[in-house]
């Protein structure tokens, strides 16, 4: 791949080895060599550490480390359990009332280092804009944090917090189990929302039927179906006669009459099995010298045409002046326009009425409602800096605003099934042929093309599917949900949105557009590379609990106080020693006795690694680093008042970043008719009362 051919990166501290290094190398970079002359200067080490090395000017510098640089916390020891534990992400992990469990792999660094491989592409564009290089910081702990969205929103608007949620997945105000246990092993399946689930739902239902089960579900009306507001007697009363069906059915079963069925169930994977899926064959996604995985998304590259003039923008921000019409919905979607947004893009999303995005009907505050689509706190979070313009996309007047906005933008963006936007006559090669030099950008879970590419999933699909399911969890239990919030829905956007800024760059240099295709399935697939690689030697991996083969001891142990605990990371044998002189020969028992903040803030001193799981409440109203870091941006909304936004989890050293709030339901419709697509007052006024601004 060609969009970094040309630069190199040096690589500082231990980020040999890390996916931001591998995620550079996937673009056409080098690695290696001086700082002197870099493109590109990656380092875990933090600003401080790095400060007086002489890097350029005009180089690219980005820093990702535990609590990030400058703040009261940037110098404590960290390390995947404890960034995991302060972010918020290792309390949500296990069995309720057990004790927390981390994700498998080191998912928050990865998920770090996919930030950074967007802010490091951003800041490559405004280079080419301005110049000048600058630093770009990301905080392991604050990244963690933004991933649960939910868990601030109803922390910040019903002051209740989220718990484990072990088999299921919590979604504000209800808990929805999608772990299954089979006669040979588990599945993952989701009753999902409305018009998005109901196909799937009802296949369920109907092969209950045929095999005889009890079926509480047999007469719901599916397209009025809402997992948010399904009381939580009716949905455990579906979910104990689905477990009943789930153990009676095989691992084949799933993977081929569920399948067949239309039923959104998954096998949960193990490594081996990945390295013998054939959609990864067929997308020649392991063809590599190695045989693991290198690419993060697939780029076809466009006919060469003269380079597009700069745009100048009016907004701040390192891709301040690119122009983006969006076509995403729900969660992958979403955050990637939001966060081209929030660095500066100016961003049209189309909506429509007919298919409301996911976000504006899940009810999961008190502030809600289920008549409004604008009084979401979900999406006004997910949907920061845009403009909302509302079209009838299947009325063929909707050309007149459409044809002109394609000529208008830099970037498309969108996420639906693969297919549809060729159905719609909005495929890559027909906006390439009214805009040559358009950047295409399409998220899905299984990507554009294999056997499995029109199979519909969702964020949990390609965690099972990737082993990331299998693996979470103590070696004596069940698999448990990673995290109990998104993962997969919010790696991907930071892959999209990188690769989305690396080739305006190059657009800017060669005229040449392009069109990424981003795999849900596969971007979890490089999170389990280390796995994949012990599957290759003959291993057979299996849950750790909180162990890591590379940290000679670590675990997470109770402190004072309900549902407390403390994670501790010894690095080193030293450093375990260090510890029993502290704790004596039972951590536990000292631990027990302590407050868990006071016992990390006593470990640190003494230079281990040691962080309380912090909730919510702990991050929001107490923690001096976040606070420091503006991880939340206050805006105002007209229908939920002033409150805090999750942030793109990435700082700036030169660009600032400006958003605004998210747009009511076609909120802009009018205004970007006018202004962006030429139409006249007239115009606006037949195309409106022919609903084409629905």
């Amino acid at each position: 791949m060609s969009l970094l051919a040309g630069h190199r990166v040096a690589v500082l501290g231990a980020m040999h080895e890390r996916p931001l290094a591998r995620y550079l190398a996937s673009l056409g970079a080098d690695l290696g060599g001086a700082v002197e002359g870099a493109s590109f200067v990656i380092d875990d080490l933090g600003l401080e550490a790095t400060g007086a090395m002489g890097i350029s000017a005009v180089a690219v510098h980005v820093s990702v480390t535990p609590f990030g640089s400058g703040g009261p916390r940037s110098t404590w020891r960290g390390g995947e359990l404890v960034a995991s534990a302060m972010g918020g992400a290792l309390r949500l992990t296990g069995e309720p009332g057990e004790k927390p469990v981390k994700e498998a792999g080191d998912a928050c660094t990865f998920h770090a280092d996919m930030v950074a491989a967007a802010g490091a592409m951003a800041a490559h564009f405004a280079r080419g804009t301005h110049g000048r290089g600058q630093h770009v910081d990301v905080s392991i702990q604050q990244v963690a944090m933004s991933r649960n969205v939910n868990g601030i929103l109803v922390w910040q608007f019903d002051k209740r917090k989220l718990d484990r949620a072990g088999g299921c997945i919590a979604y504000g105000r209800a808990k929805v189990r999608v772990i299954w246990k089979l006669v040979d092993g588990w599945c993952f399946h989701a009753l999902m929302t409305g018009r998005l689930g109901a196909p799937a739902n009802r296949a369920l239902s109907q092969w209950m039927d045929e095999t005889g089960c009890d079926n509480p579900m047999r007469d719901v009306d599916w397209l009025a179906y809402n997992r948010s507001t399904l009381p939580a007697e009716t949905r455990g009363r579906w979910e104990a006669a689905m477990a009943r069906f789930f153990a009676a059915r095989s691992k084949a079963e799933i993977a081929g009459e569920g399948r067949r069925r239309g039923i959104n169930a998954c096998v949960v994977n193990e490594p081996r099995d990945v390295l013998r899926d054939a959609h990864l064959a067929a997308r020649g996604f392991l063809d590599t010298p190695s045989g693991l995985p290198e690419r993060f998304a697939v780029v076809r590259d466009g006919a060469a045409v003269s380079a597009p003039a700069i745009h100048a923008g009016t907004r701040s921000g390192p891709l301040s002046g690119v122009r983006v019409l969006d076509f995403a919905w729900a969660l992958v979607g979403s955050i990637t326009t939001k966060t081209l947004g929030d660095l500066g893009a100016e961003v049209v999303k189309i909506e429509t009425r007919n298919r409301p995005d996911l976000a504006r009907l899940d009810v999961q505050v008190a502030a809600s409602s289920a008549t409004s689509f604008d009084d979401k706190p979900w999406f006004a979070n997910l949907n920061t800096s845009k403009r909302s313009l509302t079209l009838d996309l299947k009325k063929p007047a909707s050309r007149e605003v459409l044809d002109a906005l394609v000529e208008w933008a830099d970037v498309v963006v969108e996420n639906f099934s693969p297919g549809t936007m060729a159905k719609l006559g909005l495929d890559y090669d027909r906006l390439a042929a009214r805009n040559p030099g358009i950047v295409m950008v399409s998220g899905s879970v299984f990507g554009q093309t294999g056997p499995l590419a029109q199979e519909w999933g969702v964020d949990g699909t390609g965690g099972a599917l990737s082993g990331r399911t299998f693996l979470t969890g103590y070696p004596d239990g069940e698999p448990v949900i990673p995290g109990a919030v998104p993962y997969g829905d919010v790696i991907v956007p930071y892959v999209m949105a990188g690769h989305v800024a690396a080739a305006l760059q190059r657009r800017r240099e060669t005229g040449q557009g392009c069109h990424i295709d981003a795999s849900m399935y596969e971007i979890c697939v490089q999170q389990m590379r280390d796995f994949l690689a012990m599957a290759r030697a003959g291993q057979h991996p299996q849950r750790l609990g909180n162990a890591d083969p590379a940290v000679p001891f670590q675990d997470v142990f109770p402190a004072a106080g309900e549902d407390r605990w403390v994670a501790i990371s010894a690095f080193t044998p030293e450093e375990r020693s260090r510890l029993s002189e502290i704790a004596g020969p039972d951590i536990a028992a000292w631990t027990s006795m302590r407050e868990d903040h006071a016992i990390a803030a006593q470990l640190q001193a003494a230079g281990i690694a040691a962080g309380a799981l912090q909730d919510c409440e702990d991050l929001l109203e107490s923690d001096p680093q976040i606070a420091g870091r503006e991880a939340l941006w206050d805006l105002d909304h007209p229908l939920l008042g002033r409150f805090g936004h999750v942030a793109t989890p990435m700082r700036f050293s030169r660009d600032r970043l400006q958003p605004f709030r998210a747009p009511s339901m076609g909120e802009h419709s009018h205004e970007i008719a006018r202004s962006l697509s030429g139409l006249s007052e007239a115009d606006i006024a037949r195309l409106d009362d022919n609903g084409v601004f629905h």
